[in-house]
């Protein structure tokens, strides 16, 4: 008798162990407590591009320790309101995407190869998600830190073989008559700045929408209107020089971007579906900068606070908070002074991209050392001012994505990495799997491990 239980036993193991642990983890959905409506009538994803677990962990321990407060994302794990999954984040040609082949998975539910906005090997199109929306008679709209034609938000709105085709990305949001677009990217919607010299914004005016141009126009919307805010040539200033310069001030947090686009189309009857991208995090990562990493993060966990405000009181809105892929996995690294170190990145006055661009040919050691200290509140060695000081010689290159001055942005991190503990395995995106967290309508569907094409199905599940 003992024994046929043993053998039934062990079948069962058998069979269990032929499956994958990642197949068994996708078999089995997360059962939330709270009942929420099937369908969503809003879809609310939000995504802080670039985010490794490192950049999540670092700005909640910063929050705690300097400010005296933990993050809105880790609350809502703490308090338990949100379910919460690992994310495949692969695209169809690497384990490691890049920014449009995550956006095209999530927005067109298929994997493309990277450089691709939901576009398939033989030309394929696959419908973006945004498009869907609006042809159900729900709102659509994007907001991000980054100019608005970037990868991110055009992979839930377009089509296009090409992600650098920004230029045709900006008339293409036009045709399709997306709802609220806001972000950076002046020069693809201003005729002096193109060079085919078409007037993009003329083209959004003739289809009435209020052009927005800095943060004092989102206190003028006229409710109701589709809206088109550019507020910056590239991409909108890093935060924490945002915060420190006054003249950068005037252009809007991502907060206020999303609680402006929210405001605008939630009376819809239909509903509405907005995209919230913290697309600094991304260049932040790309750059080593360890300031603008956390300061960017903390503002898009600024906007998680605004969208689960509007979540927690509409009461019929899905919302999806996650990341594309990782970047460059930075963390805290061991040592007898790491507490100290870390926390002295609460001196740093400005981004290293602002410090770098500061420096110049001509200084002497001196020079550099006063402005490292002035900046970052850390001396110098000569030997460290020689080695950055090369590099505005022409002695010595260093490349890296939204790095065309070619400023020395490893080499400082692993200067600072001294002073700060904090380090990096990369200046480049990573393939391991991400954070991914739901609320709401529709929340249900989410399973403990997805790939991320397995996320465009559940919003359009939600939204059917």
């Amino acid at each position: 008798m003992e024994r046929r239980k043993f053998l039934r036993g062990s079948a069962l193991i058998s069979g269990l162990m032929a499956v994958s642990p990642l197949e068994a983890l996708k078999a089995t959905p997360i059962v939330s407590s709270k009942k929420f409506p099937s369908k969503a009538k809003n879809i609310i994803f939000m995504v802080s591009d670039g985010m490794s677990s490192g950049t999540l962990a670092m700005a909640d321990l910063y929050s705690r320790k300097m400010l005296g407060k933990g993050t809105n994302w880790m609350n809502l794990y703490l308090e338990n309101k949100v379910s919460r999954a690992v994310m495949d984040t692969a695209s169809a040609s690497s384990i490691v995407t890049d920014s449009a082949a995550a956006s095209s998975a999530f927005g067109g539910g298929t994997r493309v190869k990277n450089g691709m906005l939901n576009v398939g090997p033989n030309g394929e199109n696959y419908l973006p998600i945004w498009q869907y929306a609006k042809s159900k008679g729900k709102k659509a709209g994007c907001v991000t830190t980054v100019t608005i034609t970037h990868a991110t938000p055009a992979g839930f709105c377009i089509n296009s073989a090409k992600r650098s085709a920004e230029p045709e990305i900006a008339e293409m949001y036009a045709e399709f008559g997306f709802d609220v677009m806001m972000g950076g990217g002046d020069e693809f919607f201003n005729p002096e700045k193109r060079k085919d010299k078409k007037d993009i914004y003329a083209l959004f005016s003739q289809k009435d929408y209020a052009i927005l141009k800095d943060r004092s126009d989102l206190k003028k919307i006229t409710k109701g209107k589709p809206l088109l805010g550019v507020f910056n040539t590239g991409a909108l200033p890093y935060t924490l020089d945002r915060n420190n310069i006054p003249t950068l001030q005037n252009t809007p947090t991502l907060a206020e971007m999303a609680k402006a686009a929210i405001d605008q189309m939630k009376d819809n009857k239909e509903g509405f579906v907005l995209q919230v991208e913290g697309g600094k995090v991304d260049w932040a990562a790309h750059a080593n900068d360890i300031g603008a990493l956390v300061h960017d993060q903390l503002a898009f966990d600024e906007a998680i606070k605004v969208v689960m405000d509007f979540a927690e009181k509409d009461k019929n809105t899905l919302v999806i908070i996650t990341t594309d892929h990782g970047n460059a996995n930075p963390g805290t690294i061991y040592g007898d002074a790491a507490s100290k170190n870390f926390e002295s990145i609460a001196q740093y006055k400005y981004t290293n991209e602002y410090l770098l661009n500061s420096l110049h040919a001509n200084f002497n050691l001196q020079q550099i050392k006063d402005v490292v200290f002035e900046v970052n509140g850390f001396s110098l060695s000569d030997k460290e001012a020689i080695e950055i000081l090369g590099f505005y010689n022409g002695l010595e290159k260093e490349d890296g994505l939204y790095n065309y001055k070619k400023l020395p942005y490893h080499l400082y991190a692993e200067i600072q990495k001294k002073h700060n503990s904090v380090g990096w395995i990369s200046m480049d995106h990573s393939g391991d799997y991400v954070e991914l967290a739901m609320y709401g309508s529709g929340s249900e569907q989410l399973r403990p491990f997805m790939k991320n094409t397995d996320v465009h199905q559940l919003m359009k599940n939600a939204i059917t």
